[in-house]
C-alpha cells in the first residue's frame, strides 16, 4: 500500500471514529438517559377534563395520566407529574423543569418552531358552548363576530387562537383555570366558550337549561403529540416508537374510548 492510500485509510478510520464519538455523545445527552439514570419520568401537564383532572381525594386521573403512567411503567421507572399553567408549560419544558409534555397539546407549526412533537397519539376537535339566556338568538358563526359577544377560553390554548382569528371583533376573556372558563358561560358573564371536545358536550349534557351548542360542526380537527426539547433524536425515536407499539396493540384507543366515550369520572371529580 502506498503512502497516499495509507493516509486515506487513516483519514477514513479517524472520520468513522469521530462520527461514533459524536453519536455516543448525542446518546448520552438524551433525556432518555437521564430518565434511566434517575429512575423517574417527569411529565409536565395541566388539568383539563377529561385529559387530566383531580378526583375528590386530590389524586390525578384522566387520559393523559393513564398514558404517562403506562409510559413510565414500560420504561421501568417511576412517574412524577408536574402541574403547570398552560401558558407557561413550553417555557417550563425548555428550562428543564420536566422531561416531556404529555398534556393534550395540539401539534401546530408555531409550537413546532420551539419544541419537537412526536407522532400523534390522540386526535380531537374544538366544540363550542353558549349561554342560553344571552345567546340563543345569535346566529353562528357571523353573529358572534361582534364586540357585544364575549368568549372565554384557557390562556395559552389553541381555542384562544382560533377565537381571535375567526372572531376578531369579539371580546375575549382568558383564564388559567378551565373551570373559570366554564363558569363564565354558566353564569352568563361570557356568551360562549370554545374547548376541545368532549368537554363542551359534557357540560351541555349536565346543564341543558343553561347552555347549548350553537353548532354541531367539527371545528379545527387536530392531532395531539408529546412535546419535547429540540436536539434529542433518541428521545423522539423512543417516544414515537412507544406510540407506534401502543397504537398497534390497541391500548391507546382503548384508554381514549374509556375517557372520551362517556363520563367514567362522574361522582369522582368535584363539580
Amino acid at each position: 500500500m502506498n503512502l497516499k492510500a495509507i493516509a486515506l485509510a487513516a483519514t477514513g478510520f479517524a472520520s468513522a471514529a469521530q462520527a461514533q464519538d459524536t453519536q455516543q455523545d448525542l446518546s448520552q445527552d438524551s433525556v432518555i438517559e437521564s430518565i434511566k439514570r434517575e429512575g423517574v419520568l417527569r411529565v409536565g401537564m395541566s388539568t383539563f377534563v377529561p385529559w387530566a383532572m383531580r378526583d375528590v381525594n386530590g389524586d390525578l386521573i384522566g387520559f393523559e395520566i393513564d398514558v404517562a403512567t403506562k409510559l413510565a411503567e414500560d420504561m421501568g421507572v417511576e412517574i412524577e407529574f408536574v402541574p403547570t399553567a398552560w401558558d407557561g408549560i413550553i417555557p417550563a419544558l425548555l428550562s428543564g423543569q420536566f422531561d416531556v409534555i404529555i398534556g393534550g397539546m395540539s401539534i401546530t407549526p408555531q409550537r413546532n418552531l420551539t419544541v419537537n412533537f412526536t407522532a400523534p397519539y390522540a386526535r380531537s376537535s374544538l366544540g363550542v358552548m353558549a349561554n342560553s339566556a344571552t345567546s340563543s338568538d345569535i346566529a353562528w358563526p357571523d353573529g358572534y363576530n361582534t364586540p357585544d359577544v364575549t368568549f372565554s377560553c384557557r390562556r395559552g390554548g389553541s381555542p384562544c387562537d382560533y377565537i381571535r382569528d375567526t372572531f376578531p371583533k369579539a371580546t375575549v376573556r382568558m383564564f388559567d383555570d378551565q373551570n373559570q372558563v366554564i363558569q363564565e358561560v354558566l353564569n352568563g358573564n361570557a356568551n360562549a366558550m370554545m374547548s376541545s371536545q368532549p368537554l363542551p358536550a359534557f357540560i351541555i349534557y349536565d346543564n341543558p337549561e343553561t347552555v347549548f351548542a350553537p353548532t354541531d360542526e367539527l371545528i379545527e380537527a387536530s392531532n395531539e403529540g408529546f412535546a419535547l426539547r429540540k436536539g434529542d433524536p433518541d428521545a423522539l425515536n423512543f417516544f414515537d416508537n412507544w406510540i407506534l407499539v401502543r397504537t398497534a396493540d390497541g391500548w391507546l384507543d382503548a384508554r381514549h374510548d374509556f375517557w372520551f366515550g362517556g363520563r367514567p369520572w362522574a361522582g369522582q371529580v368535584p363539580e
